[in-house]
């Protein structure tokens, strides 16, 4: 049987190259392309997948929100998450989105051809090191909000922007800020969000 692969990642060069190598393996097909997470479901919709290999990072809809997507509108297709970002808190934010497997860039790719025929086998495919660090990473200590308020300090607005940009007051905001900093055991602000984000929890 040949199993029908959708590819998912922003950077062409990497894109052809993970074709290229997947469509030399003889039970492989790469039968979409594409490079946007907020087009992932709509390909999957018209080329029948059977498993789709999505990059965290893209345009449109990051590659956990487009697996979330993709889980809910075809719960069929299984997604294994290739990304240069091993960061433990993407793991487990993918697993819960549906993902059936995360590897790194740099998987040999006899390994990575492997991970896909297990991924579309019914298996669950980890890389062990980012299991490991997982585990040692823990859960994020975040709540909603304070990774909302996070999210929106990312691009260095005033507290009032923030505020604006989540509906809240700004006091409110000072306080989830305040909050996130002392969970993060960061020094400030910039700070926290450089952690959160280090740690996949943003």
């Amino acid at each position: 049987m040949t199993i029908r692969l959708l590819l998912a990642d922003d950077q062409a060069l990497v894109r052809g190259a993970l074709a290229t190598l997947l469509g030399l393996e003889p039970d492989m097909e790469v039968v979409s392309e594409v490079g946007r997470g907020d087009e992932v479901v709509e390909a999957a919709r018209r080329t029948e997948p059977d498993v789709a290999l999505i990059d965290v990072e893209m345009p449109g809809l990051d590659g956990i929100a487009a697996t979330a997507a993709l889980h809910e509108a075809l719960p069929g297709v299984r997604v294994l998450i290739v990304t240069t970002f091993g960061r433990p808190g993407f793991l487990r934010r993918a697993l819960q989105a549906g993902a059936s497997g995360f590897v790194v860039k740099d998987t040999p790719a006899r390994q990575l051809a492997e991970a896909v025929r297990r991924v579309s086998a019914g298996l669950r495919v980890v890389d062990p090191a980012l299991a490991a660090d997982s585990l040692s990473g823990g859960e994020s200590p975040l709540t909603a909000r304070e990774t909302e308020v996070l999210l929106a300090a990312r691009d260095g607005g005033s507290v009032a922007d923030i505020a604006r940009h989540v509906s809240l007051s700004e006091g409110t905001v000072r306080n989830h800020l305040s909050s996130a900093i002392g969970k993060t055991m960061a020094r400030n602000r910039a700070d926290a969000v450089r952690i959160a984000d280090e740690f996949g929890w943003l």
